[in-house]
């Protein structure tokens, strides 16, 4: 165990800088661990999961869709936020039912994953998925994606050649072929 009160900053007040529909903006007011003073701003997220979709004959479901913060179409597994008083794993199969067209037989869970531990609070579960039945998407209203088949070493040859540089797909594929080595 660490002890880690020599790293730890307080808060001293909090201001609502944008309430979105689904993100808020806070601005804290810290005190840091000598003392002095600092200025925190942050997202508030209300969380999101993610799945690894494994077809019976090993490859892996994917989604290519277009990300306009980034301005590009990526490459990523299914994933979407949790909604109010929903638990993680309701989400899971939520979003691989209406954006992949999946439902799986079983769950396993592989991780928590942090995006963006500087400036946001977004926490993302991870759950791998297998026992995949086709029962096909239903996608929200104005959600528009392309679900892709892939082998693990497509996926890889992806990431190598930089089609892939989500980083909670690229931190799945690393929990997910830890989960296999335990």
């Amino acid at each position: 165990m660490h002890d880690d009160d020599h790293l730890i900053e307080s808060g001293l007040g909090t201001e609502l800088v944008f309430d979105g529909a689904m993100l808020k903006v806070r601005r804290d007011r810290v005190r840091l661990p000598d003392g002095g003073e600092a200025i925190r701003e942050y997202v508030v997220h209300p969380g999101a999961v993610l799945i690894v979709p494994i077809l019976p004959d090993g490859r892996l479901v994917l989604e290519r869709q277009f990300r306009y913060p980034v301005g590009q179409v990526m490459l990523e597994f299914p994933a979407g936020k949790i909604d109010p008083q929903e638990i993680a794993l309701a989400t899971a199969k939520r979003e691989l039912r209406e954006e992949a067209g999946y439902v799986a037989d079983t769950w396993q869970p592989i991780g928590i994953v942090h995006p963006e531990i500087g400036y946001s609070t977004e926490a993302i579960a991870m759950f791998m998925a297998t026992g995949l039945t086709h029962v096909g998407s239903q996608l929200d209203e104005g959600e528009f994606l392309d679900v892709v088949e892939m082998s693990e070493a497509e996926l890889l040859a992806a990431f190598d050649a930089g089609e892939v540089t989500d980083s909670k797909t690229i931190a799945a594929l690393f929990a997910w072929q830890r989960s296999r080595i335990k």
